[in-house]
């Protein structure tokens, strides 16, 4: 039994040393804990697609898991030009290592990953105000640190946060004319109250007494907030980001990961 442990470990040190001696030699200073495991080391792309997508070499398509890329929703199409060329450069700068976790692949049999060239490539988009953090229902990796890297470009008011468009807006602003269904947005705000009825659970953003804005979490979303306490947010400034749906000619957001949730203070 002894003997087998002492193995084991020998191996995962070994197979560690394997992908951190691969990092290093690719340039990349080290791959977060984070970002799951090595799913395709030192990939070629071969080309990028209009949607993001990262064509390898061996035919095999890559989403970069956990952004956005501008688009029609969130700033003129020079801003989008401008991610795509600078994804390109860095994905065709060098071999790329892809890290995913479950579920790895999209209906479409695309791979969802981190990418790591030169520069972990969500980040580096995240940083340069090329992208917007946007997590899946069913994803979390890396959360606060694509959040981090969103908040400096946010703070130097770069690529998309030079836009009043993007930028975080408060519930009263979020109207059907300023936040059409459909689109991106992140609204901060102080919450007034949290309700329950019929499986959904409503968050409910206001000021002077009056509610302005609702987030809501549908029943079929409630799992992935099971150890989640909404009560915790009541008297708290948050920000929620989600694509606006229309409920009855108001604009709401409906969270379907706690990674949507960002306490503020």
């Amino acid at each position: 039994m002894i003997l087998r442990l002492t193995y084991g470990l020998i191996l995962a040190v070994m197979c560690l040393s394997l992908d951190l001696n691969a990092a290093l030699a690719q340039g990349i200073r080290f791959i977060p804990d984070c970002a799951g495991a090595t799913e395709i080391a030192r990939a070629k792309v071969v080309r990028v697609e209009k949607n993001g997508a990262l064509i390898l070499s061996d035919g095999r398509a890559v989403l970069l898991e956990g952004i956005r890329l501008p688009g029609a929703d969130n700033g003129p199409r020079y801003l989008a030009e401008q991610a795509m060329t600078q994804l390109t450069q860095m994905a065709l700068a060098g071999p790329i290592t892809f890290t995913a976790t479950a579920p790895k692949e999209d209906r479409y049999d695309r791979i969802r990953a981190q990418g790591f060239g030169k520069q972990w490539l969500q980040t580096a988009l995240l940083e340069q105000g090329l992208a917007r953090v946007a997590i899946s229902p069913d994803r979390n990796e890396c959360a606060p640190d694509l959040y981090e890297a969103e908040s400096r470009a946010r703070a130097k008011r770069t690529g998309v946060w030079a836009l009043s468009s993007s930028q975080p807006k408060a519930p009263q602003e979020m109207t059907a004319k300023a936040a059409p269904s459909g689109s991106f947005q992140l609204v901060d705000g102080w919450v007034t109250t949290v309700g329950f009825g019929d499986g959904r659970v409503f968050i409910n953003f206001g000021s002077n007494g009056r509610r302005s804005f609702t987030a809501i979490v549908a029943p079929e979303d409630r799992r992935a907030f099971r150890d989640f306490d909404f009560d915790s947010l009541i008297a708290h400034r948050i920000r929620v980001r989600g694509t606006v749906q229309d409920y009855r000619g108001r604009p709401q957001i409906a969270l379907s990961n706690p990674q949507q949730i960002e306490v503020l203070n």
